[in-house]
């Protein structure tokens, strides 16, 4: 949805009353990627029955609404350039830091540790509330004689008290300092964004979207990478029966411990992180004694000490998809989820390569996953 759908989706009622083209200017050119985070607070706040609030309530927001791309996905918020100067991602990463709390944890922990370590936070928090919540109304002005907005927090503040006499602004402020100061909902608004609540966050999701793609080029399936990741869609049962199906052949020793693996004692992982490449591909998973999954986590495995033992695997099992009917007829259930990619069908499991070639083939394509994943902030696993 872009700017024109939304403009579309809303109801004329509200034509006379509010500027609903001045609204769809508000996430406008951004320095930043927390303007987003700002509006879309904003409208959960306004969703939830709020019809005033604090600074400080819409920054806690943000910071719970955006911990699961900072920390689980390792996604920066303006970019890798620009990841030391965004306070939103500083803010979480801090969090993160002071409370150990898991990449999952729920809106209620995260914002339960806010309170508990809020004094460590306050720098960030206060940083953004300088520019954002005045230059996010900066739409409003555009079709009147105010002048340019030059940055200025006072002079923004002093224009948009003298500017709301005659325009119904979304919200206006109070006259209480830093993280203090009140925000209050217009009634008009309120009801305009509750009635329209869905259009309006799918089109801040999708301009959220086009800048973090922008500014983390790198990064693979990022519109899935802005939410708590849903493990019941994941689709690995194909896989599982494809590597049970080998295990009746022939042992298959663990990647990273050396010994067999056990029926009933292994998961099936990621040697790149799911979190990383968002897909289920059958040529980035192997079979891995369950007891160490959980120590592995999103973290990447040395390529230099674990990359060949997991490639052998990988050829074990191509081995035996090309030699046992029963075997390939496994590998075949596996393509609608877990092979998807053009390189791996026409070129890594195609019939005759010999290992070399094989593992040559797999390391080319897989080494530039990895090192982006590298480059993103993804950990090397300390096994």
């Amino acid at each position: 949805m872009d700017k024109s759908d939304l403009l579309l989706s809303i109801d004329g009622k509200y034509y006379n009353v509010l500027e609903i083209e001045s609204f769809s200017r508000m996430m406008d050119s951004p320095s930043f990627c927390y303007k987003f985070y700002w509006l879309d607070a904003i409208i959960n706040l306004v969703t939830e029955n709020s019809e005033e609030t604090t600074f400080n309530d819409i920054i806690n927001e943000m910071i719970a609404s955006a911990w699961y791309s900072v920390i689980e996905f390792h996604i920066h918020l303006s970019g890798v350039i620009y990841k030391d100067k965004d306070n939103l991602e500083k803010a979480v990463n801090k969090l993160h830091a002071l409370s150990d709390l898991k990449s999952n944890a729920s809106k209620t922990e995260i914002k339960n540790a806010i309170k508990v370590f809020d004094p460590q936070i306050v720098k960030e928090k206060n940083d953004l509330t300088k520019n954002v919540p005045y230059k996010a109304l900066s739409g409003f002005f555009i079709n009147h004689d105010l002048g340019p907005l030059d940055g200025s927090v006072s002079r923004m503040v002093t224009e948009i008290i003298h500017f709301n006499q005659n325009t119904k602004l979304p919200y206006t402020l109070g006259n209480s300092s830093g993280l203090k100061r009140e925000v209050y909902f217009d009634a008009d608004w309120i009801q305009m964004i509750k009635d329209n609540a869905v259009a309006i966050k799918g089109w801040i999701q999708f301009e959220k979207l086009k800048w973090l793609q922008k500014n983390n080029p790198e990064v693979p399936g990022l519109v899935y990478k802005l939410a708590p990741l849903d493990e019941r869609k994941r689709k690995l049962t194909h896989v599982r029966n494809l590597w049970e199906g080998i295990f009746t052949y022939t042992n298959v020793n663990d990647v990273f411990t050396g010994n067999p693996i056990a029926l009933q004692e292994y998961d099936i992982d990621h040697f790149v992180p799911f979190s990383f490449v968002m897909n289920d591909e059958l040529w980035n998973l192997m079979p891995m004694d369950s007891s160490l999954n959980s120590s592995k986590n999103n973290n990447l495995p040395s390529w230099e000490k674990f990359f060949k033992d997991f490639a052998h695997n990988q050829f074990v099992m191509y081995g035996f998809i090309h030699q046992k009917e029963d075997i390939h007829a496994l590998f075949e259930k596996c393509f609608k989820d877990n092979l998807c990619s053009v390189w791996a069908i026409q070129e890594l499991y195609r019939a005759g390569n010999c290992q070399e070639e094989f593992c040559n083939i797999l390391s080319k394509n897989m080494r530039p996953v990895y090192d982006s994943a590298k480059r993103q902030g993804y950990s090397i696993w300390n096994f």
